[in-house]
């Protein structure tokens, strides 16, 4: 107890400290204003003067016109059009975890769908004893689980494999949503439908699939459907948002975004994998001598700073400085993150917002006392199984420069003087 406050006491003091210090600097201006009367505080404000808006004019609650720059985006040169793109999540101008389901990355392959909760049908068939068909207010009548859960596209930072290419982590960490999802097990349905999940299940599998025009379809093996894969239908307390999936997706854990079928419609129980297209043509790694892995499922462990990042600059000049950023993993929980000021040379603990959780977006911070020295900015991140998050060279030994899929390299970022930063690759 003693010492958690003492280390309190310690950062705070270090703030006021670096505040005075920089009397001459960013904070001094602020000062400056207030022994000038800010009229800020001693004139009343035309915000003071008269109503406001009222809750009924927006009865459902809206981001205020201040915040209409945090949004989702997309790189137009990396799907044809709209029928089949990839919008990116904010995560620069993101705090703590949990991802708004406006601006969460969400990928489709030909379009978002419209379908009622009335029209929906789940057929659950294949190497079952009772095919089923649930509608969707069957699902609701089965106990039902909460859990947050990071779903990250296979390609997310793909595009920096050859080097750096994108400026923002909105663009080449954005791939990624964390969000807190309800909805019943599989493994709940399955048992429902009479497949014997007691016995030994190896060499099952399961494929499920959308009720999408792409017909998105991909093989699981049985010992992950049993294990933590959801069939959900709320995302962050509502329902799913249309392009979600709703009103039913399913939940992978950990494993890569393609496997979250949206709008899925049938789950077929068989004793070996479909190998889709989805699972043969796309998501595979391919590596340096032209030959791609069959099976690669999990998001091994990732970080990247958000603030400060190209699209979040220093704006305050010197002095305290939170550097903050997100880490994660798809084989466990997050244990640490290590930030490096100098592109790799040293490391500094950063501190967690709390503990990691599996599967789940972990907020990192680490508080410093900027001097306007350039920094060369990394993050790498260690989860449970002691597995450390690599470099982008270390990767490419393994891999070499034809993959697309699974880039968990360290991200650095520039940043300059003027608290500006751009994208760059450390060698």
């Amino acid at each position: 107890m003693s010492e958690n406050k003492s280390r309190t006491g310690t950062t705070r003091r270090s703030f006021l400290q670096g505040a005075a210090a920089v009397g001459v600097g960013a904070v001094s201006a602020s000062a400056a204003k207030a022994q000038a009367a800010d009229p800020l505080i001693t004139e009343v404000q035309p915000w003071a003067q008269g109503f406001g808006d009222g809750v009924d004019e927006t009865p459902y609650g809206l981001p205020i016109q201040y915040e209409g720059d945090v949004i989702r985006r997309n790189v137009e040169w990396l799907t044809a059009d709209t029928v089949s793109s990839i919008n990116f999540t904010p995560i620069h101008a993101l705090d703590g975890t949990i991802t708004p389901q406006g601006c969460a990355f969400e990928r489709h392959h030909s379009g978002a769908i419209e379908l009622k909760k009335e029209d929906y049908r789940l057929m659950v068939n294949g190497l079952v004893d009772t095919p089923l068909v649930f509608s969707y207010a069957d699902l609701e009548r089965f106990p039902r689980e909460n859990h947050v859960y990071f779903c990250e596209c296979a390609a997310n930072s793909g595009m920096e494999w050859a080097g750096a290419q994108l400026n923002g982590a909105q663009f080449t960490h954005g791939m990624i949503h964390n969000m807190e999802y309800t909805g019943v097990p599989l493994r709940t349905l399955l048992e429902e439908a009479g497949f014997d999940t007691s016995g030994d299940v190896s060499g099952k599998w399961v494929y499920v699939e959308g009720a999408d025009a792409s017909s998105n379809g991909r093989s699981i093996p049985m010992e992950k459907a049993l294990d933590d894969v959801l069939v959900a239908f709320k995302a962050n307390g509502e329902a799913l948002r249309k392009e979600h999936g709703y009103p039913v997706r399913l939940v992978v854990p950990g494993w890569e975004g393609n496997m979250w079928v949206k709008w899925i419609r049938r789950i077929e129980v068989l004793d070996s994998p479909v190998e889709s297209r989805e699972e043969t043509s796309k998501y595979t790694d391919t590596l340096e001598d032209g030959t791609s892995r069959k099976w690669t499922w999990a998001m091994d462990a990732k970080s990247v700073v958000t603030s400060p990042s190209p699209q979040s600059p220093i704006t305050h000049g010197k002095g305290p400085l939170v550097i903050t950023g997100l880490a994660w993993s798809g084989r466990g929980a997050i244990t640490r993150v290590d930030v490096s000021r100098d592109g790799g040379k040293s490391w500094e603990t950063a501190r967690l917002g709390k503990p990691g959780e599996k599967m789940a977006l972990t907020r990192f911070y680490l508080d410093v006392d900027w001097d306007g020295s350039e920094m060369m900015l990394q993050s790498r991140a260690i989860d449970d199984t002691g597995y450390i998050q690599p470099t982008k060279t270390q990767l490419r030994e393994v891999r070499g420069l034809n993959s697309i899929y699974h880039n968990n390299s360290i991200q650095t970022w520039l940043v300059r003087s003027n608290g500006e930063a751009e994208n760059v690759e450390v060698s």
